[in-house]
């Protein structure tokens, strides 16, 4: 019996080390892992951190607003920044809305999203874009317009790698939002999480292409000054 009794403590005492070996190891294998992708940046600079930050200058439904902040006849134009005929659209048009703007009786909201990066071989230049308009109304928005306008005339080819983040933030720079806080904002890709989330929002709304021009909720198929300036004066009445 007792030496029944040792064995069965042998056997105790070895089950019960393999057991704290085993969590050990387990423990010191998690810690290696957590710090080998803590702070590890994307391929395109981005935050992978998971937490989303979220603008506080937008309105409820992520728009960059001008004009009067509360006017009941509200222009919005969608659009992605490696998208053709955004381009177009705003070297057509954009000189009207920024006439309906300085009106006083209307708004004119902007909605940057991303559904363009396949475009952009790998560098979610969509995306970081979006992203970077979002620092430049946070915390240039003076500077906004001319940042947009530049944006598009330096709009990158289809299916090429993209501007760099160094390449947005000289854009700003040269367009007047030249703060620190956009330059960090920018490299950091502090709002691709939110340009993400938005992008799903406004697909969610049935807006699946861009440019997406609306007046009040109303989609204008074919958004020329002339039709813009139409609908506008006719939601005003």
């Amino acid at each position: 019996m007792q030496n029944g009794d040792k064995n069965r403590r042998i056997v105790i005492q070895i089950v019960v080390a393999v057991v704290l070996i085993a969590l050990v190891a387990a423990i010191a294998l998690f810690i290696v892992n957590k710090n080998s992708t803590s702070g590890e940046a994307s391929p395109t600079g981005s935050s992978t951190t998971g937490t989303q930050l979220t603008p506080t200058s937008l309105t409820d439904n992520g728009a960059i607003r001008f004009g009067n902040p509360d006017a009941t006849t509200v222009v919005s134009v969608v659009e992605d920044f490696q998208c053709p005929a955004c381009k177009n659209f705003e070297s057509v048009s954009g000189s009207t809305l920024r006439q309906l703007a300085d009106a006083g009786n209307i708004a004119v909201d902007y909605r940057p999203i991303s559904i363009l990066d396949r475009f952009s071989s790998g560098t979610m230049y969509s995306t970081r874009a979006a992203s970077a308009s979002i620092c430049v109304a946070e915390n240039d928005r003076d500077n906004w317009m001319n940042w947009h306008n530049t944006m598009f005339e330096q709009q990158p080819p289809e299916n090429g790698t993209g501007l760099t983040d160094d390449n947005l933030v000289e854009i700003a720079a040269a367009a007047g939002a030249d703060s620190p806080a956009t330059a960090s904002c920018i490299t950091d890709g502090s709002y691709t999480d939110w340009v993400t989330s938005q992008t799903q929002s406004v697909i969610g709304e049935g807006i699946n292409g861009t440019p997406n021009v609306r007046v009040n909720g109303t989609e204008l198929s074919n958004p020329t000054p002339e039709n813009i300036l139409s609908a506008a004066a006719a939601a005003g009445n």
